[in-house]
């Protein structure tokens, strides 16, 4: 058996347990293929409009449709590639009895799964980035080898991507934290219709929102209710998030998670961020184009992974290929407000 045909490849990922996200999993929950190498998507345009009154000797009123506006895109390419090199089935293999007890045929195997497993996770957590970019800025940049930077602007209401300064910042005892909330959502339900009721915060926002005189003060007032708040860690689902508890009818997330970069680690949210969303309300998409490889038969897949031999040296690849894109299609049911 070749266990690094297309189709056995394709089986074996198939089967992997897709790695966790909590962003694209809360907000961005649907999926969406393009058989072209295009990915076209609209944005809704929807307003809060109420029925005209008339005479009921009078001829109904037309009303216009709700407009929307079709956008496209050509993603850039996702290209994980991995090599095998001749020496790999004789070294012991992570967690392997030290002397060794398999074969070099069975460490070729784990090898693979192995690979196949971190190539998903990469491609995940580079969704999680461009989940993550979305909500924080309305927009998304994509740039890598031989793609120029492209920015994809979904139309956002600039006021959503705040920045506090002066004594607004939460820092400042006297900033009542619970009635930023309230506006900020009151503004999200204004521009989008939706009720925008989860909060995300980085550990550092996090920090100053339990330490706000205004929330405490809040929770004492309904203590024994379910506005309350838990200070040791409730982890659901996702060790890189933890749910905090409900205030008001805000439900409370810390989210802490970082990626590596060329090497550069760097952080999905950056200090002091605070992400409040709707998300069934937010219609996000998790967009992919078709893969440009006969092997593929040009279709529209989430990913699609291939391998081949170089003779000499005798090296094996594994190629991970995928064109994502993510998407709101609602992007007004979103805000992000660094609060220090």
């Amino acid at each position: 058996m070749d266990i690094f045909s297309t189709h056995l490849l394709a089986k074996v990922v198939e089967n992997l347990q897709t790695p966790p996200s909590f962003l694209l999993d809360m907000f961005f929950s649907q999926e969406q293929r393009s058989d072209t190498e295009e990915i076209y998507f609209d944005i809704q345009e929807s307003k809060p409009r109420i029925s005209p009154f008339v005479s009921p000797l009078m001829p109904g009123k037309v009303i216009e449709h709700e407009g929307y506006s079709t956008k496209s895109f050509k993603p850039a390419y996702v290209k994980d590639k991995r090599r095998f090199t001749p020496d790999m089935p004789f070294k012991r293999v992570a967690g392997e009895r030290i002397g060794g007890e398999l074969t070099a045929a069975q460490r070729l195997e784990k090898a693979v799964a192995t690979t196949l497993a971190n190539q998903l996770d990469c491609l995940t957590r580079r969704e999680e980035v461009m989940a993550a970019e979305v909500l924080r800025t309305g927009r998304i940049t994509v740039e890598g080898d031989g793609y120029p930077a492209v920015t994809v602007d979904f139309g956002r209401d600039p006021s959503f991507t705040k920045v506090l300064t002066g004594n607004n910042t939460w820092d400042n005892d006297g900033v009542n934290i619970l009635d930023n909330l309230e506006d900020w959502a009151g503004n999200v339900q204004t521009k989008s219709g939706v009720v925008a009721n989860s909060v995300i915060l980085d550990p550092l926002a996090w920090k100053l929102f339990r330490a706000n005189s205004y929330v405490q003060k809040y929770l004492d007032y309904r203590r024994g209710t379910n506005n309350t708040l838990n200070i040791d860690p409730i982890i659901l689902g996702n060790d890189k998030a933890r749910y905090v508890g409900n205030i008001g009818d805000f439900e409370v997330w810390v989210y802490n998670d970082i990626y590596v970069e060329n090497n550069v680690e760097k952080k999905i949210l950056p200090d002091n961020t605070v992400l409040l969303g709707s998300r069934s309300g937010t219609e996000g998409v998790r967009c992919y184009g078709a893969i440009k490889d006969e092997q593929a038969n040009f279709q529209s897949n989430r990913y699609f992974t291939k391998s081949w031999l170089e003779n000499d040296p005798a090296i094996r690849w594994i190629l991970m290929q995928s064109a994502p894109l993510i998407v709101p299609y609602r992007p007004n049911a979103t805000m992000c407000v660094t609060v220090r």
